[in-house]
């Protein structure tokens, strides 16, 4: 019986020497039977893991080569990189310049470059519990963790749902997820909210000065490189977008981009024509002082299409300068991590200390309400309100 190939995957390819010196840096490089293509991305001896460029490109070289039978089989007969690749040509267009995809589409180039490592040979048969384990072991051993972990092997079984309700394979297909974390509740205070707004606002880079007799002093200058953060910050306090959305936000009706409509009042969450998920990116009504802030910003031309801007290009991830800010700022992350998503959590937090329904607040930040009760709930006011009351109130009298 012949032996089923690894398929494509990324390997580290070692320096090459003559006569002792280098004539070919270390790179990632694209495995394919035989042959290799280098990913262009360099290769340091210390990475275990290859970097998200170094997995881009093996999801755009999988999807120009790979082209997966689409006819029903039997599962011993079907590889998952055929069932991840049929996901993500469904969910993604190569076709895209890489400026037009969201940054959910970039999480899931990385996130199927993940899976099609260490499950694309093998066959649709052997995705079982011990796999399932074993893939949480390798993903941690990368850098990862159990978290990173699950939603992985989340979308292995969103695309091996997809793949039978298309009707491709025979049999049923279980994957193992192991037991989800306990939800983060780090959320900032009012006061920490803003000290970071002015951190991100007022901050201005320094440059030393090398020559002359002021040769070893710092500087600063009048560039502003944290301000697109400051509006990030605004906009993800006030609406709990989640942090793709709020960069693709566009004064524009744009394809692939979530649109704010001024005249109206409306951020519609979802990128246009994206198919609705499971993340319900509904549209919300824009707070007045929020609305106040993005007509100025588009008034200034400080968001010429987009609303988080950086040298008048629209950002793909804060996450760097966001962390800078964190840092600047000195919040205290003994508490926890404070993170872009950080600020969805904020918004909830703040919703229902205001006692705002929880009808109302869920249907505002996009979720449903048992997920609001169970994760937020104890931060409303009318949390146990009465049998905290009852507790020490005195029994009546019996007749």
């Amino acid at each position: 019986m012949s032996r089923t190939g690894k398929g494509p995957r990324l390997c580290k390819r070692a320096a090459r020497r003559k006569d002792g010196v280098v004539t070919s840096h270390a790179v990632w490089v694209v495995r394919d039977g035989r042959s290799e293509v280098s990913t262009g991305v360099a290769a340091s001896e210390d990475q275990s893991s290859p970097p998200k460029e170094a997995e881009e490109f093996l999801a755009e070289y999988l999807t120009k080569k790979h082209k997966p039978a689409q006819r029903v089989r039997d599962i011993e007969r079907i590889q998952v990189a055929d069932v991840l690749w049929i996901y993500f040509d469904n969910h993604v267009d190569p076709e895209k310049p890489d400026e037009e995809h969201t940054a959910d589409d970039r999480a899931l180039v990385q996130c199927i470059g993940r899976l099609n490592e260490y499950w694309g040979a093998k066959m649709l048969s052997e995705v079982n519990t011990n796999a399932g384990k074993g893939y949480v072991k390798h993903r941690i051993s990368n850098g990862g963790g159990q978290g990173g972990a699950r939603r992985d092997l989340e979308t292995l079984r969103a695309a091996i749902n997809h793949h039978s309700k298309e009707n491709l394979h025979y049999g049923n297909v279980s994957v193992w997820l192991p037991k989800r974390g306990e939800p983060r509740d780090r959320w900032l205070t009012r006061s920490e909210a803003a000290k970071m707004i002015w951190t991100a606002y007022r901050y201005r880079e320094s440059q030393t000065i090398h020559v002359g007799a002021k040769k070893g002093q710092k500087i600063l200058t009048d560039r502003r490189p944290l301000r697109h953060v400051a509006r990030f910050l605004l906009i993800g306090c006030y609406t709990g977008t989640r942090a793709g959305a709020i960069a693709s936000a566009s004064r524009l009706r744009v394809a692939g981009k979530s649109y704010v409509d001024m005249e109206h009042g409306l951020f519609y969450r979802r990128p246009i024509g994206k198919k609705a998920t499971k993340k319900r990116q509904t549209p919300v009504p824009l707070p007045p002082r929020l609305l106040a802030h993005l007509r100025r910003w588009a008034r200034l031309g400080l968001a010429k299409e987009h609303f988080v801007e950086f040298n008048g290009r629209p950002v793909k991830s804060v996450k760097k300068a966001f962390r800078k800010v964190v840092e600047l700022a000195e919040i205290d992350t003994m508490l926890g991590p404070v993170v872009p998503h950080t600020l969805r959590h904020t918004a909830a937090t703040w919703l229902m200390l205001n006692g705002t329904s929880i009808w109302e607040a869920a249907g505002y930040l996009g979720i449903t309400v048992e997920v609001l009760e169970r994760v937020y709930g104890h931060h409303h006011p009318d949390f146990h309100a009465a049998a905290a009351d009852g507790i020490t109130r005195k029994p009546k009298k019996r007749n």
